[in-house]
């Protein structure tokens, strides 16, 4: 596949036989941008863990100081007595068995679920739709609480959820192109201290064994694991 100019411009920018700092990655991925949109900072983070073991799951969630620069579609699922207070908290969606039949159908336009925890033998059943898509209420992360009017301000503030993949993976999105180099050093930063913290301790080895930062479409910047971890 041929690269459009400005793909060509932003590779040569990244050297590929360089470890970046934090602080230097967050500078160069505002450089090598190639849309023209507001395009998304994403970070790849590869553990030394086995995500197969039960005991070596790293999932968590991590409140960014500077938010995700993207408004987050909230669906509350729970009883009449806590609608008022999830509708005041900014919910876009409210409500329990009506939304219950339409993800049943297949809708599923919202990015963050939170549930009371009294609901949730009925949401059980949804478990086949939401689970691959990580839209699974979880007491984990948060979004399975009676404080629901909490859950939401914290997502809407900017809390995210993240979880290793099947290859042992974390990618988190840690702010906007439009952000100040700054803002995404410091909003990397809170994740990454997140994921140190939760290091299995059944993990040998490695912990932190390769991450690269990169916007939507742009090359990927290796970052120097050892200045992360410390």
């Amino acid at each position: 596949m041929s690269l459009t100019k400005k793909r060509k411009v932003a590779v040569t920018k990244v050297d590929k036989t360089k470890v970046y700092s934090l602080k230097e990655a967050s500078s160069l991925v505002k450089e090598i941008n190639c849309t023209k949109f507001d395009s998304s900072v994403d970070l790849h983070i590869r553990l030394g863990v086995d995500p197969k073991k039960a005991d070596q799951q790293v999932r968590g969630t991590v409140s960014l100081p500077h938010g995700t620069g993207r408004t987050k579609k909230v669906l509350v699922l729970c009883t009449p007595d806590k609608e008022a207070a999830a509708k005041e908290a900014g919910a876009d969606f409210v409500g329990l068995d009506e939304f219950i039949a339409k993800i049943e159908g297949g809708w599923v336009d919202v990015d963050v679920i939170i549930a009371t925890p009294s609901v949730m033998p009925k949401i059980g059943k949804l478990g086949k739709v939401l689970g691959p898509r990580n839209l699974m209420p979880n007491p984990k992360t948060g979004t399975v609480t009676n404080d629901v009017a909490a859950a939401v301000n914290e997502v809407k503030g900017g809390k995210i959820a993240f979880k290793v993949d099947k290859s042992g993976i974390v990618h988190a999105s840690v702010g906007r192109i439009s952000f100040s180099p700054e803002k995404i050093a410091e909003n990397s930063a809170e994740l990454i201290n997140a994921i140190i913290k939760l290091k299995p301790s059944s993990a040998k080895g490695i912990y932190m064994k390769g991450a690269s930062m990169a916007t939507t479409m742009s090359p990927g910047i290796t970052l120097d694991t050892k200045s992360l971890m410390n």
